[in-house]
């Protein structure tokens, strides 16, 4: 279903992102990607949809060439892409249903979403998101009161209601609680084993990769340096990735017992 072949991305100032990346991930994987910071995990998946156009190289998502999409055709794969960010940009003013709804614009018309007259259909497909992640009990609650756990579950809620094939998770337990993190790993998890989405994740913690993850690739410096399950990761893959022995900083439980 994605497809990098010999893919890399600079940025301007000369920036090498990505470095002649070949990997294929199938449709249904849950797949984490581990690295510092700066080794490419967030330009590879802002890459899958778009986000970041490739310098050189190519990219299939679910049969198309991204790199030679015209603006109709940008717009209809990433309405077949849901992601889930770090910050969870909610909009804080407004109900958590009506934040999932933003994930079916693709779907309604542009009069009816400044109005706020979604069709039924709509609702009931944002509510059944919400029930996916176990809120729907909030669903007329302000985004502004909820917890950051919460937060991140109606984030992952409104990337269900886009109805896609693929999710992008970037750092989606960055500013969470390790028992929060864990709870949004399962929901993630779960949705790809469920509902067979392929689902990338971006993490720090290499033990939530291990843990959750059916096959980790590793990033240093752009280039991958490892691809394989979970179960394979030992201390040396670790040095691999991080370019030096393994610290409390990359570890969850670690860092919690500190």
């Amino acid at each position: 279903m994605i497809r990098f072949e010999d893919a890399s991305v600079t940025y301007p100032g000369g920036v090498l992102a990505l470095r002649d990346l070949s990997i294929e991930v199938d449709a249904g994987e849950f797949v984490v990607i581990v690295g510092l910071s700066g080794a490419g995990k967030s330009t590879l998946i802002r890459a899958v949809n778009g986000l970041v156009p490739l310098t050189s190289g190519k990219l299939q998502v679910n049969g198309r060439e991204v790199t030679e999409l015209s603006r109709a055709g940008m717009r209809e794969l990433r309405s077949e892409v849901g992601m889930i960010f770090q910050g969870f940009n909610l909009v804080e003013r407004t109900t958590v249903l009506n934040n999932v709804l933003m994930g079916r614009l693709h779907r309604v018309p542009t009069w009816r979403t400044l109005l706020g007259m979604y069709p039924k259909a709509d609702i009931d497909i944002a509510a059944r998101a919400l029930g996916q992640v176990e809120i729907i009990e909030k669903a007329y609650t302000r985004a502004s009161d909820l917890s950051g756990g919460q937060r991140q579950r109606v984030g992952i809620a409104r990337a269900l209601a886009q109805e896609p094939s693929i999710v992008l998770a970037d750092e989606p337990v960055a500013s969470l609680d390790p028992p929060t993190s864990h709870v949004v790993m399962r929901y993630l998890q779960q949705i790809s084993r469920d509902l067979g989405i392929t689902t990338i994740v971006n993490l720090h913690f290499l033990d939530l990769a291990t843990a959750y993850a059916d096959r980790i690739i590793g990033l240093r410096d752009g280039m991958l340096v490892f691809d394989g399950p979970g179960s394979a990761c030992d201390a040396q893959v670790f040095e691999d990735i991080y370019g030096r022995s393994l610290t409390a900083d990359d570890t969850m439980h670690k860092q919690a017992a500190l």
